[in-house]
């Protein structure tokens, strides 16, 4: 039975809004959020965000995307890696029972998580002008190199993203920004992130939802209240200042990660 709860329709609008505004905060905000303040088993709170930042960055896509910025190639290369690790994640959960030390694990995970996500942000720029600096001073072994590395890229996120629903967004921009310094342009970098993570946090997703860890009621709630707010935030994105916003996000994502890691022991 789906009960209307304006705590999580307002968690859900705020987490909205950063998305749309920054591109940044699906996972990384709403599964801390389920866990600090509504108290959320970690399982049920990962699988639930999973979708939650599935449906709510879709919404946000159609406002964003503009024609033929997806690099398929970047994509494929990322999926190749992402989708077998985010399936053998799923068949780890699944063999693994969720217990008290479980529960805690996946805390502490989600904890990394968000500290992993803040610097990335934070060094987002300098981590684009070293892989710039190698693709211009060696550029056969960077592009040698280019293929393998993004398949790995790809790896770490699916496992990431499948264990603690965050890392598609910020960290999946800051590899890119690294590994395709000259050939992907700030638009479509992040149109190939998130024609990447959408997919694979729906993929990830449905495995949640087959082992039983999604809250239907708690993600209609979530819903109705980002999808609005998600594209205010998208109209709005362009109009306010990206550096301030996601400098303000990385530092409230670190003291979160902070109290999640307080709260795991």
């Amino acid at each position: 039975m789906f009960a209307l709860d304006w705590m999580l329709v307002t968690a859900g609008a705020v987490t909205g809004l950063l998305v749309g505004l920054t591109g940044v905060g699906g996972g990384s905000v709403m599964t801390p959020l389920l866990l600090l303040v509504f108290g959320v088993a970690p399982h049920s709170a990962i699988g639930t965000d999973l979708w939650f930042a599935a449906i709510t960055k879709t919404a946000a896509t159609r406002v964003h995307h503009g024609a033929g910025l997806i690099d398929w190639q970047v994509v494929r290369r990322l999926w190749y890696g992402s989708l077998p690790a985010s399936a053998l994640t799923l068949l780890w959960m699944t063999m693994v029972p969720i217990g008290a030390d479980t529960a805690s694990l996946l805390k502490v995970m989600v904890a990394c998580a968000v500290l992993f996500t803040a610097t990335a942000m934070v060094f987002q720029k300098q981590l684009h002008e070293l892989g710039r600096r190698f693709r211009v001073q060696s550029v056969e072994t960077f592009k040698h190199w280019q293929p393998p590395l993004t398949i790995a890229a790809g790896a770490l996120l699916g496992a990431l993203v499948t264990l603690t629903s965050i890392g598609a967004g910020a960290i999946g921009v800051v590899l890119l920004a690294y590994l395709y310094p000259l050939r992907l342009t700030p638009s479509r970098l992040i149109a190939t992130d998130i024609a990447h993570a959408i997919p694979l946090a729906v993929f990830a997703g449905m495995g949640h939802l087959l082992i039983g860890n999604v809250d239907v009621s708690l993600l209609g709630n979530l819903l109705i209240g980002s999808l609005p707010c998600v594209v205010l935030g998208a109209l709005l994105s362009s109009k306010l200042p990206q550096k301030w916003l996601r400098g303000a996000l990385a530092a409230i994502l670190l003291f979160t990660g902070y109290k999640l890691l307080m709260s795991a022991h």
